[in-house]
């Protein structure tokens, strides 16, 4: 697989992501027929032969079970992993191939199946990925979103663009970790560039404005608010006294930032196209408090960093967000929210909002904040799946 810096953190095959969507597009309405007409029939069955199924693959040799979590599982994987074993929830992990994170769960006496994480089918599940139909749905909730819309052409999207504010940010209407996405638009020819890069990843690009603050990822567990992690760039605050390579190599030095979870702030190409963005060099001295980036994307693979604030958001924010989780009606949300002060109402602020939702989030960011204390989030997660 060809590496694609746009894909950063995790890497997706470029026509394999893009050919799932469309098969998304064009099954969905058989499926959803069918969904309607066996689906008591079909989880029956599912429930009574998923099991043995598994089972049949690992004695054909063909799969095989792993009863602890090791290198090759994520962050995700290990936290809500770990918080089983202290519950004395005895789990198996189904591996074939490049197929993992498929689960077999045993609680006094119950046993349950599940992918990725613990967690129960809902309706929403259905299109809360869909980040064109999540706005729609949404502006109709009263939940505040960016305006903009989604195309199919630069035709369309040029349209979008003359009617919403700039600047604008273009990503793929289906996936997730800000992969191939582009913001700070504000001419067509970089909108068409933003267009084509998305267009890689979905035949349907969202184009909307620009909202400002910082990036929250809210967790919400059986309809309710159960945490909140900042999640910042990579980047450095100026002291008026060092340059910012020094500034840089400071920060590095941090015991975090050797791994597996937070990594040192790199200069590569991205960077550099950042900081001339910035009209900022390397030697330079930047002033005091100001804040200087080295990326457009949060990840922590890349040297980005992530803060433990569920305690200081607001209740109007907390309020919003249950309502968020009470329209979805779905047991495990991640809700990415941009907004400028979260101890503050969402509603006094005038660019904030909603920028997607997550039906397989990475809880992790919850357990492993580089600053703040961690936040169960897997224990409330299986409190509600094996109480």
């Amino acid at each position: 697989m060809k590496y694609c810096k746009d894909c950063e953190p995790a890497q997706e095959v470029h026509a394999v992501a893009y050919f799932s969507v469309v098969m998304n597009y064009v099954s969905e309405p058989f499926f959803n027929i069918m969904e309607m007409l066996f689906k008591s029939t079909a989880e029956a069955i599912s429930n009574k032969t998923s099991i043995p199924f598994l089972k049949l693959m690992v004695f054909l040799g063909l799969a095989h079970f792993s009863d602890k979590p090791d290198e090759k599982d994520s962050l995700r994987t290990r936290c809500f992993w770990d918080e089983a074993i202290r519950r004395g929830i005895k789990m198996i992990e189904f591996k074939m191939g490049p197929i993992k994170d498929s689960f077999i769960a045993e609680y006094k006496g119950k046993t349950i199946t599940f992918d990725g994480l613990p967690r129960l089918e809902s309706d929403s599940l259905k299109w809360m990925d869909n980040k064109g139909i999540m706005k729609i749905k949404f502006l109709k909730e009263g939940l505040p979103v960016a305006k903009g819309g989604t195309a199919f052409t630069k035709r369309k999207a040029l349209k979008i663009f003359k009617e919403i504010t700039k600047p604008v940010i273009t990503k793929p209407n289906l996936g997730s970790r800000s992969r191939h996405t582009l913001i700070h638009i504000d001419t067509e020819e970089k909108l068409i560039y933003g267009f084509k890069k998305a267009k890689k990843l979905s035949p349907l690009v969202v184009i909307e404005e620009e909202l400002r603050g910082y990036l929250f990822r809210c967790t919400l567990v059986g309809g309710k608010f159960v945490g909140a992690v900042r999640r910042d760039q990579p980047e450095v605050i100026g002291d008026g006294i060092h340059t910012l390579k020094e500034l840089m190599d400071k920060e590095n030095e941090r015991p975090e930032r050797k791994g597996p979870i937070f990594h040192k702030i790199v200069i590569d190409p991205d960077a550099e196209i950042e900081l001339k963005r910035e009209g900022i060099k390397m030697e330079d001295v930047p002033e005091k408090d100001k804040i200087i980036t080295f990326s457009q994307k949060t990840s922590r693979g890349i040297g980005g960093s992530t803060t433990e604030v569920t305690d200081i958001v607001h209740p109007e924010n907390i309020k919003m967000l249950e309502k968020l989780g009470a329209y979805l009606k779905d047991p495990l949300v991640g809700v990415d929210l941009i907004i400028e002060k979260i101890e503050k109402p969402w509603y006094t602020e005038q660019h904030c909002g909603i920028i997607e939702c997550n039906s397989l989030p990475f809880i992790d960011l919850h357990h492993y904040p580089l600053f703040g204390k961690p936040n169960n989030v897997a224990g409330k997660l299986w409190d509600l799946a094996l109480p």
